[in-house]
């Protein structure tokens, strides 16, 4: 397999904003400042793959009108997937291994201010049998965290999560959410759908995120401390939430045992957990012990850009990796209802 990195990152601050720029005027200075940061000439990107929803926009092919943010000449080798980004760059790490080109640009931008997102997540649920009731994405992770509070588990550690999550986003100026509250504060706010609170769901985010990837030598020449993924794997729960166990995520635990997060210890993770019981699943899926730091940068409570938090963790990730602030580090993307599917990128530098 070749050795591949993530070189440069770059995202946008993620607002609410009903009105103001379109997808292609958010995501153009993303894009131009990850091409810039890498290091390698944008006529030399060899491969392009984007990840985007057309039911945030509710047009078909939308993502073809995000390609005015890349430009059109000169000709570049294009893909896209209708996937958060990180399943994009799972495409790009897959391309880049076929050795003919040596770096990718991945990139990804949602902006579901448009619409009621609670409402057009209905239409990814099985389509005979759960979507005809029609319950919102907030209501079906209310029952999850039911299940899961049945299980063992209380409200505490839900408001420890948002607590830390928004208190570490006050260091990040790219999240939308961040406060200074104790988990006794917040568990004095009322329910938004029981047992969930407002701070236990993730804002309503609009934005967009960069990723270049270069591999081998071009990666050393371009990047003094490349963050190299050593593992990447993705899987995928049944589709009937009636036939799986909701406390737990065995697809995750598997995409980690195939990415190899056990083989060595674990600095930083960027799990990707849009509300916060489901962090505390994340960590035990992939055995990730106490003295983890776990969502640096906010995470999916400070910041949630629909299509795009998944790539954002992965940038996160190797953020730290890069700046020397961790030897190794795990990011984590998730699409679907309650966990559905779940991709695990391990990232390290060079030893």
């Amino acid at each position: 397999m070749r050795d591949v990195a993530v070189v440069a990152f770059a995202q946008s601050r993620a607002v609410r904003a009903e009105e103001g720029a379109n997808e292609v005027e958010i995501l153009m200075p993303v894009v131009s400042a990850a091409i810039e940061r890498s290091g390698v000439p944008r006529k030399e990107i060899g491969f392009t793959v984007s990840g985007s929803c057309d039911y945030l926009a509710g047009v078909p092919f939308a993502f073809v009108q995000g390609l005015d943010a890349v430009g059109a000449w000169p000709p570049i080798r294009e893909s896209h997937v209708e996937m958060d980004g990180a399943w994009a760059l799972y495409e790009a790490w897959v391309r880049l291994q076929h050795g003919d080109v040596d770096s990718a640009l991945v990139y990804a931008f949602g902006k579901s201010s448009l619409g009621d997102l609670p409402q057009v997540l209905t239409l990814q649920l099985d389509p005979y049998c759960m979507a005809p009731l029609w319950p919102d994405s907030i209501s079906i992770a209310a029952l999850q965290a039911r299940a899961w509070l049945e299980a063992g588990h209380d409200e505490r550690e839900m408001a420890e999560v948002a607590a830390r999550s928004r208190k570490a986003a006050l260091a990040n100026p790219m999240a939308q959410v961040a406060q200074d509250l104790t988990p006794e504060e917040l568990l004095k706010q009322p329910y938004l759908v029981s047992p969930l609170r407002r701070h236990d769901c993730p804002p309503i985010s609009d934005g967009a995120a960069a990723v270049v990837l270069a591999a081998g030598g071009l990666a050393r020449e371009v990047s003094e401390r490349p963050a190299w993924i050593r593992g990447i794997d993705h899987r995928i729960e049944p589709h009937g939430l009636g036939v799986r166990d909701l406390t737990h995520s065995p697809s995750t635990r598997l995409a980690g045992e195939r990415a190899g997060v056990g083989r060595a210890t674990v600095d930083v993770a960027e799990l990707h957990a849009p509300f916060s019981f489901q962090e505390v699943i994340l960590r035990q899926a992939l055995g990730l012990g106490p003295d983890v730091e776990v969502n640096p940068s906010g995470g999916a409570l400070a910041a949630n850009v629909m299509m795009g938090a998944g790539l954002v963790r992965i940038g996160e990730a190797a953020g730290r990796v890069s700046d020397g602030g961790a030897g190794r580090a795990v990011a984590h993307a998730t699409s679907g209802p309650c966990l559905q599917q779940n991709l695990v990128c391990v990232l390290e530098a060079d030893q």
